[in-house]
């Protein structure tokens, strides 16, 4: 799947996306793009024309070159309504190439499905049920969505994550989630089915990927009324000039007309709207994140507050050795020497800290000097581990209050300013870890839990979206705080419940806030379903993944940061071409109007300002102008316009700036270019 998810296009994509851009000239396909739709009936009746330029009332001569007129405007109105099917089918089309690929995974799967009486079956994987069980042997495909009940074993997910490297599911806890399609690498698991067929992970996918069940989002169906608003405006305003030029003894044929209003209406974005929101899903998809609709994307870019998890989050998840600080009479290198001693052989997280963090002060030994040694591992009885060495030297590494009776065990004393550093590590919300040598105490290895590097820069970029930052933890208030600080969120939740977090959300959305939260846990399930956007972890509980509306392949808590990048992307993207297609519009306006009407009001010749060959020129280049910036515009609304941190008003103004004046500057370069185009064709007085 990772491949699939290039956002370059193939031949066979832009192939596709041509037939279906024929294909989707059905008025039934049409019909859900009001503004196309007009153009499309716009290019019916040009076609009629061009057979019969008399055929709905006119009086032209069979010399009059209105025939040829007519063919032009309706070979650029067919580019044009093309051009916008062609924007929607590219779009689409690198969704169906993404579920193709993870249509390949849904090969004719087998399953041992447990009978009532205990023995097991051999069956298709398709006849599954939810709530059936079935035993998975090492090097078989997981044959549907389901929860592991027993055994433990690693788990080759590449075909749904693209992640090469195998996972481990077990029973019990939050990593006992399987999904079909993926293949078992060893030992054996039983599973309880979770999804009837059709309704696994892997079919929601492939269908929201198609965009078979993409639905409209709020924001995407308000801009289509007002677009479907300003169509219906602009046919009343256009249709009243014909009786009204006619009255003044200069009328307008409806070819013209009919070029007036397409040039009017928003076709820009009217062509570009659906593919702008195709391509947002596709680019969540792309992320790895699987968005249940379109919704829960556009959501993500209007977020107020972010609720995010400490542990593995925000922090590594494993406290590290940061600082060595001796006690009594010792120094800093007897310290770090016995405490190496002590992790040589740790294979924990925090003993491979300390084993780094003493190199980093030049202290080190090789473990193979040492292969005589008797390795002491940690126990939680003795909440201690070091070595034995063969001259009788023994190092321990532990809890404090282990180490303290231990040494008094032992005939030692314990160093006066033990109890007064311990306090001090606490307070600043590390865990110290207490190093003996023999009887004697060392000193203190200061662990922390390490806040992940970029973390408070990426906080701040929130925080100039506007957005605040909520970090929940289980450690005690004086921990949180300290981590929070480190960290630079906004506000922290200690000795969090599952409660705590509901509460949070429903006060911030009572404040008519939107919020987003991470979760893999079924006591995370109520919160997420609770949360606006909910991103659950792959490797969560099943309760989890379907209360969230996002899914996270990669199970990263950190990205849900970026899912509101991506969101605010899609929602800018829109803004920007919809402001590009309106400024459009007016400059297109000083191009046709002038020509329509320059024959009854000479003085419209000083709108002229383009200074257009002729009338015929000035509608034909401001037509095919209104056409090929549709697929100039695509690369744009498929990449989406890049989002920097900043206020709302900042945006506006910088948008306005870039395709307000850019939309306007464009088309009277584009049209001109065009005119003279024409006029050394020949085609300006046709």
């Amino acid at each position: 799947m990772a491949n699939s998810k290039s956002a370059g296009l193939s031949g066979a994509i832009v192939n596709h996306a041509i037939v279906d851009s024929f294909r989707k000239l059905d008025p039934r396909t049409m019909v859900k793009s009001p503004v196309m739709f007009v153009v499309e009936i716009g290019f019916v009746i040009t076609l009629l024309l061009s057979f019969d330029p008399n055929l709905f009332g006119g009086h032209y001569g069979p010399g009059s070159g209105e025939r040829a007129f007519n063919i032009f405007v309706t070979v650029v109105l067919f580019i044009t309504v093309l051009f916008g099917n062609f924007a929607e089918a590219i779009a689409e089309g690198r969704g169906k190439a993404q579920a193709e690929s993870l249509r390949k995974s849904k090969t004719d799967l087998t399953a041992n499905r447990r009978r009532s009486d205990g023995t097991y079956e051999r069956i298709p994987a398709t006849t599954l049920r939810r709530g059936d069980i079935v035993r998975v042997l090492a090097g078989e495909a997981i044959p549907g969505d389901g929860e592991v009940i027993e055994g433990l074993g690693s788990v080759d997910e590449s075909a749904i994550t693209g992640e090469s490297a195998p996972v481990i599911r077990g029973a019990g806890g939050d990593f006992s989630s399987v999904t079909g399609g993926t293949k078992l690498l060893s030992d054996e698991l039983v599973i309880r089915i979770t999804a009837d067929p059709g309704e696994s992970f892997l079919d929601k996918m492939i269908s929201l990927v198609e965009g078979a069940s993409r639905q409209k989002t709020p924001n995407e169906l308000a801009l289509s009324v007002l677009l479907a608003g300003l169509t219906l405006i602009f046919l009343i305003v256009v249709d009243t000039l014909r009786p009204i030029a006619t009255y003044l003894g200069a009328p307008i044929d409806i070819a013209t007309l009919i070029a007036l209003l397409v040039c009017l209406i928003p076709t820009t974005i009217g062509a570009l709207l659906s593919a702008i929101g195709i391509a947002g899903m596709d680019r969540v998809i792309r992320f790895n994140v699987i968005a249940k609709s379109g919704k829960a994307v556009e959501a993500a870019g209007d977020v107020n507050t972010l609720i995010l998890d400490k542990t593995g989050t925000i922090t590594i998840g494993n406290r590290l050795a940061s600082e060595f600080i001796p006690v009594g009479q010792h120094t800093d290198k007897s310290l770090i020497e016995i405490a190496v001693l002590s992790s040589l052989f740790d294979e924990t997280p925090e003993g491979r800290s300390v084993v780094e963090l003493s190199k980093e002060n030049g202290v080190s030994f090789v473990r193979e000097e040492f292969h005589d040694a008797e390795n002491i591992e940690f126990s939680a009885d003795t909440r201690m581990s070091g070595l034995n060495l063969p001259d009788g030297t023994v190092t321990r590494k532990g809890a404090v209050d282990a180490i303290r009776q231990y040494v008094q065990q032992r005939g030692g004393k314990v160093p006066a300013d033990l109890e007064a550093k311990t306090s001090r590590i606490a307070m600043e919300g590390g865990t110290p870890l207490a190093v003996v040598s023999g009887n004697e105490v060392y000193g203190l290895i200061y662990l922390k839990d390490i806040v992940k590097p970029g973390m408070k820069e990426r906080f701040e970029e929130l925080r100039k979206m506007g957005i605040k930052t909520v970090m929940c933890t289980g450690d005690n208030p004086l921990t949180a705080a300290t981590i929070a600080k480190e960290a630079g969120v906004d506000d922290f939740i200690a000795e969090a419940k599952p409660e705590d977090k509901m509460r949070l959300i429903k006060e911030e959305q009572a404040q008519g806030k939107l919020v987003a939260m991470s979760g893999d846990g079924t006591n995370d399930a109520p919160a997420l379903a609770q949360a606006d956007v909910g991103l659950a972890m792959n490797t969560g509980t099943p309760a989890a993944k379907e209360a969230g509306n996002m899914v996270d392949l990669d199970s990263d808590p950190t990205k849900l940061i970026e899912v509101v990048s991506i969101g605010k992307q899609l929602l800018i993207t829109r803004g920007a071409i919809t402001t590009f297609s309106i400024a459009n519009d007016v400059a297109k306006y000083f191009a046709i109007i002038p020509a329509m009407f320059i024959a009854m009001i000479p003085q419209l010749q000083a709108l002229n300002i383009m200074h257009l060959t002729s009338p015929r020129s000035a509608i034909l280049s401001a037509l095919i102008f209104n056409a090929i910036i549709i697929p100039l515009l695509i690369p744009l609304a498929m990449r989406g316009v890049k989002y920097r941190p900043m206020n709302a008003t900042s945006m506006l103004m910088r948008n306005i700036f870039i395709y307000g004046i850019g939309g306007v500057i464009a088309p009277f370069v584009g049209i001109k270019i065009i005119d003279l185009i024409i006029t050394a064709l020949g085609l300006a007085h046709i």
